[in-house]
């Protein structure tokens, strides 16, 4: 699906599908019923084995947009190839599970407009549950900027990923994706601020976070590796210790009662100097499991 209007910037949408069946049609649907008029979808299937393909390719036939089934390359390939061939020099990710809010890139694109430092503009999100009702109201969160440091360092609330609004500008000064980390957000945005660009986080909800049995963050390992490997590029910052200690706690925390294992490996390699109430209370909390399992 593309639009004729050329007086406003092509935007292209690029969804990469795996085994998202029951949500596929709508995340579709949702970039379908966007009120912007110049839009640009790829699809591309990632190697589902469950019926996505075949629910994609119902909407392909009646809406025309680019559809492509591949075998199983990982999301940050997948994003590369869709880029490379995409048009738009405004390029949006977004997940096979979640929703668009009708108004999300006529937004995103006027606040691009006239700002060429914004490599990237986000804006907050609503979550809603597997069956798309709402988990509670969002968080109300003001408009916000974030260089490099505000990112790395964690110190305001960061972009949320099904909201990510690139500058095709930004992703090629950095060299797209990396295929080696496999979660691709946060490494992508600490690239671009790094390269001088800046993250720009609208008020407005723009889109609803599906929460489900599969989704990233609930793999704790998955969640370890990959962002300690994020970390890893930019080891030459003087907190890069730190910042890593400070994920560790995080996680170490969250995974005590249900990954004795990583909580353990966790808590070995948090140097004592930045042991904290978090730390703490996740050793506890493993403590706590082994008396249980006694």
């Amino acid at each position: 699906m593309t639009s004729l209007n050329t007086e406003q910037p092509l935007v292209s949408v690029i969804i990469a599908s795996y085994n998202h069946g029951p949500y596929i049609e709508a995340s579709i649907g949702s970039v379908l019923a966007q009120t912007y008029g110049n839009v640009e979808l790829l699809v591309v299937d990632d190697g589902s084995t469950d019926d996505s393909v075949e629910r994609i390719r119902r909407l392909q036939q009646q809406h025309g947009f680019d559809f492509l089934v591949q075998k199983n390359q990982g999301l940050s390939r997948t994003l590369n190839d869709s880029i490379a061939r995409a048009r738009g020099d405004l390029i949006v990710s977004f997940g096979s599970d979640d929703v668009m809010l009708p108004e999300r890139l006529a937004l995103q694109v006027a606040y691009m407009q006239g700002k060429p430092e914004v490599g990237i503009c986000a804006g907050n999100i609503e979550e809603i549950d597997a069956r798309g009702v709402s988990r509670g109201a969002p968080r109300k969160l003001a408009l916000r900027r974030l260089d490099f440091e505000d990112v790395f360092l964690n110190r305001k609330p960061g972009a949320p990923a099904p909201t990510l609004m690139f500058r095709r500008e930004a992703l090629e000064k950095v060299g797209g994706f990396d295929p080696q980390i496999r979660l691709e957000d946060l490494y992508i945005q600490l690239k671009i601020t790094r390269a001088g660009y800046f993250v720009d986080i609208l008020a407005e909800v723009l889109a609803l976070y599906r929460v489900h049995g599969t989704n990233t963050y609930k793999n704790y390992r998955f969640m370890v590796d990959n962002v300690l490997k994020t970390y890893a590029a930019f080891s030459d910052h003087p907190a890069y210790a730190e910042v890593c200690a400070r994920f560790r706690n995080s996680m170490l925390l969250k995974c005590a009662r249900t990954d004795r294992q990583l909580a353990v490996e966790l808590l070995r390699q948090i140097p004592a100097k930045y042991w904290g109430s978090k730390t703490l209370k996740g050793l506890w909390r493993i403590l706590e499991g082994s008396v249980k399992a006694r």
